[in-house]
């Protein structure tokens, strides 16, 4: 993710991991890889980017903090 022997990137990663574990892959079942792969895609791409608030971003979710950035960089410049 970033420079060589950065330990935050390492947090990072198993942060989310922490959270794709315990909000989606401990509380489900699948019948077939297909199903696992369609719901893992679903909870980043749909849950944790557009919906799931993260105290390291101000309580919003990382769409929103992105929307936020991009238009506070566009009115600075």
């Amino acid at each position: 993710m970033g420079a060589v022997g950065n330990a935050y990137d390492n947090a990072m990663a198993e942060s989310f991991f922490a959270s794709l574990e315990t909000e989606l892959i401990d509380r489900s079942v699948w019948r077939t890889h297909d199903e696992a792969r369609s719901a893992v895609f679903d909870y980043i791409e749909i849950f944790y980017n557009r919906a799931r608030l993260h105290s390291a971003l101000g309580y919003l979710s990382p769409d929103q903090f992105e929307r936020r950035y991009r238009l506070s960089t566009k009115t600075a410049a």
